[in-house]
């Protein structure tokens, strides 16, 4: 287990630091002591953000919350956490025993344009994956999209969440 806190426009005192080690502490049981986390702290004018990136068994579990205090927001991510990790334990178990969820993934073409002005940009590896698995990666994260390396087409392709519920899948026309 690795944990790193640190703040973004924000002094991190040892008790803050010390807390936020404790409660991520937990997840030890959890994850079997495997897992590296990274605490993102940060303060602007009265909202206190945290936001917490945990690695474990190749797999990134991300989640983030703003309150009005520092202590509350590490609480209330930590929650969001233990509540994804238990989901995505429930998922995995769920698939050994021969149960699987009904996924409808739609198969579109990718659309070509850039934006004109890049505001952010993130690196991050792609290990090959199933779409199924790039679906639940996408949920782990609590986003609408996901970039992965289709495991059986080696192409890179993009899962996201339909308004009307379901996933679609983007996949490049050869």
């Amino acid at each position: 287990m690795n944990i790193t806190v640190y703040g973004r426009n924000f002094e991190v005192t040892s008790a803050i630091r010390e807390y936020a080690e404790s409660k991520l502490k937990k997840f030890d049981k959890i994850l079997s002591n495997d897992f590296d986390a990274t605490v993102t702290l940060e303060v602007e004018k009265h909202s206190h953000r945290a936001e917490v990136h945990i690695k474990a068994y190749g797999m990134i579990i991300q989640a983030e919350s703003i309150t009005a205090e520092m202590y509350s927001s590490i609480d209330e991510v930590l929650e969001k956490l233990d509540r994804q990790i238990v989901k995505h334990k429930e998922k995995l178990s769920s698939k050994r025993k021969g149960h699987t969820k009904d996924t409808t993934l739609t198969e579109l073409t990718k659309h070509s344009g850039e934006p004109n002005n890049v505001i952010k940009r993130k690196r991050f590896d792609m290990k090959p994956m199933p779409p199924e698995e790039a679906a639940m990666q996408m949920d782990l994260l609590d986003k609408g999209f996901y970039a992965f390396t289709n495991q059986q087409t080696g192409d890179i392709n993009v899962i996201y969440r339909r308004k009307n519920g379901g996933y679609g899948l983007i996949e490049p026309n050869k």
